[in-house]
């Protein structure tokens, strides 16, 4: 197991399993490190979109309020916005230039209240972490996972690929994992 902590705060946080595949992405819930995770704003083209698709919204201050945390390349992505009252993105959708292929489709959890333990694991069964949530963290989960709800109304928001399978049962592949208490 490993972590590396990312940006200039350490307030964005990866879990590797013991062959380097990711297998969470920890996101502290009083993130405000945008600076070190800046959006695509390298070519005059770029900051013409941004021109044309925004509006009360700079060049600097885009760098400044809006943070990409996750690779291109995964099938589920995080970015963080902040932006000044009065700021706004005009109507658009997104196209998918290709089908997302991940072994497992992955998702995100928010902690909105009270406190949750998530166990990350390995398809495999490994244990890479185990991680605490408080009031507006967020964690992308990649492969394996358990939860316990440590306090009372603790509230999460769950958020995964799709489309959901038939069953709740067909959604699910058991991970044969020791399950140590606090995990």
């Amino acid at each position: 197991m490993s972590t590396k902590s990312l940006g200039a705060k350490g307030e964005v946080t990866h879990f590797y399993s013991k062959d380097g595949r990711m297998i969470g992405l920890l996101v502290a819930g009083d993130f405000d490190d945008y600076a070190s995770f800046p959006p695509f704003l390298e070519s005059e083209t770029d900051k013409q979109h941004l021109n044309e698709a925004y509006q009360g919204v700079s060049a600097e201050r885009e760098a400044a309020t809006k943070a990409h945390l996750t690779a291109d390349e995964l099938p589920m992505q995080i970015v963080l916005l902040n932006r000044d009252p009065g700021s706004k993105v005009n109507p658009h959708y997104h196209v998918n230039v290709a089908p997302a292929e991940s072994a497992t489709r992955h998702q995100i959890m928010i902690c909105k209240q009270g406190k949750a333990r998530i166990g990350l694991y390995t398809r495999e069964g490994e244990h890479v972490d185990t991680i605490e949530l408080g009031r507006n963290d967020l964690i992308l989960m990649t492969e394996g996972h358990s939860i316990e709800f440590v306090e009372p109304d603790t509230r999460l928001v769950e958020i995964k690929m799709g489309p959901f399978p038939e069953t709740d049962a067909a959604d699910k592949v058991d991970i044969d994992a020791d399950l140590s208490p606090g995990v």
